[in-house]
């Protein structure tokens, strides 16, 4: 049960971020610098989450 809890979690992130990447794609060149700075920011630390929660996940199965 919990993994499921964690499996929905990260699909939500993955939704998010893909609108997220939707929103600032390349196409659209009037976005704030700020904006584009903070979504660059925004992915690493979900890589970093991503990462922390595949890392619970294994030790969890072993």
């Amino acid at each position: 049960m919990d993994n499921e809890r964690v499996i929905l979690a990260i699909g939500r992130l993955e939704r998010a971020l893909s609108r997220i990447e939707t929103a600032t794609s390349a196409d659209k060149p009037d976005i704030d610098p700020a904006l584009a700075a903070r979504h660059e920011a925004l992915k690493a630390e979900m890589k970093q989450a991503i990462q922390t929660i595949d890392g619970l996940i294994e030790r969890q199965e072993n």
